[in-house]
């Protein structure tokens, strides 16, 4: 369909909310990237193509994603069912006395919803791809909804030291949220080509920090490096994997985090292990999967493995419970991944939209999901 008619038709409308979803089959809005397309070793690839584009690392183990045709045939015309909560998400209330009264001597991690999250490390806050829109859509009026409000308003964060984004598709970058946030945020921390798209949403070019896998930096106590992972990027239906896509490890107060990213399964998460000698705790994507798109999500029961591989302690759930942006329901990345943690003996870490987590310290998990519809 040309570009000129998405805006006329109700087919249209709903293509454009579709192709808003960031688990990512296509890609919409944005100002255009330009990252530099040499890659120096160790660093990701670079399309031989003539055109500035990432790859991911090779991977002969990935099974292909479904041809357009047959994607967008069954987001067209399948019937979804479970996908979206009746009963209401529990949320707690956050406040900002909460969060100052957080001991400054640890590591504190806060859900937001889907990927987004609040830590307050050694006392500074940061931020991980924070999404407070009503959808994960290029626009308002269209695209995935979100079930749940934020724990706390964009109006009480903290001032934040630092914010994380592991790439550009908008259930991870969210054009309110970093409108709203410019006056709040210190430093920016992404991957290569992610900072022309903060700049076309108005943040100062000296606040942004670009990083190729395995480059590293420091910022406010917190030692951040980027690792592979194997995803894609792009925000228009012109500019596929023109910006990066990463996984990051943070260094705070002797304890190591990982974030997966959204990322398929790879060899990479055993490589990142090795080289980081384990971590206390792994955020691990774990929702939006399907058969249809193998290479871009992983199931249940790779992000077990993946925390295996990347040896670590504790296994926390991300990417589920905010947006509708799969076809299975809306339970199962939790029911199955709790089953496969208990089974193969993972300390699993599901906590509720709201709660304060310390990382380290002992925690009851609570599978707060059952018994909701």
């Amino acid at each position: 369909m040309p570009a000129h008619l998405l805006q006329f038709t109700p087919l249209a409308l709903r293509l454009l909310a579709m192709l808003a979803f960031g688990s990512g089959l296509l890609w919409l809005a944005g100002c255009s990237a330009s990252p530099p397309c040499a890659a120096p070793t160790d660093a990701a690839p670079r399309s031989a193509s003539g055109a500035c584009q990432y790859e991911n690392l090779a991977n002969p183990d990935a099974r292909p994603n479904a041809g357009t045709f047959k994607i967008w045939s069954r987001f067209f015309f399948a019937t979804k069912e479970g996908t979206v909560p009746i009963d209401a998400i529990p949320v707690r209330p956050l406040t900002r006395a909460q969060l100052d009264a957080l001991p400054a001597d640890a590591n504190h991690i806060v859900r937001l919803g889907h990927s987004s999250h609040l830590l307050k490390l050694q006392g500074r806050y940061w931020l991980i791809d924070p999404v407070f829109g009503e959808r994960a859509s290029p626009v308002s009026f269209a695209g995935p909804k979100r079930f749940h409000p934020p724990p706390i308003a964009l109006q009480e964060l903290p001032p934040i030291d630092g914010l994380l984004l592991s790439h550009d598709h908008y259930d991870h970058l969210d054009l309110p949220t970093i409108e709203y946030l410019r006056g709040k945020v210190q430093h920016y921390v992404v991957p290569l080509g992610v900072g022309a798209r903060l700049r076309g949403m108005g943040v100062a070019p000296e606040r942004i920090t670009e990083f190729d896998w395995w480059q590293s930096g420091e910022h406010a106590g917190v030692k951040l490096t980027a690792a592979p992972a194997q995803h894609f990027s792009g925000r228009t239906l012109w500019d596929r994997n023109s910006t990066l896509w990463a996984s990051w490890v943070l260094e705070a107060g002797g304890q190591k985090i990982f974030y997966s990213g959204d990322s398929g399964y790879f060899s990479g998460f055993k490589r990142i292990g090795e080289r980081f000698g384990g971590f206390d705790l792994a955020l691990i994507e774990n929702g939006a999967y399907n058969a249809y798109w193998p290479a871009v999500h992983m199931t249940p029961e790779q992000s077990v493995q993946a925390v295996k591989d990347v040896n670590a302690k504790v296994l926390y759930s991300v990417h589920n419970s905010t947006f509708d942006l799969a076809f299975h329901t809306w339970q199962d990345p939790l029911e199955r991944i709790a089953k496969l943690s208990e089974e193969q003996q993972v300390t699993l870490a599901t906590p509720e939209i709201g709660e304060v987590m310390t990382i380290g310290q002992p925690r009851t998990n609570r599978l707060w999901w059952q018994g909701l519809r």
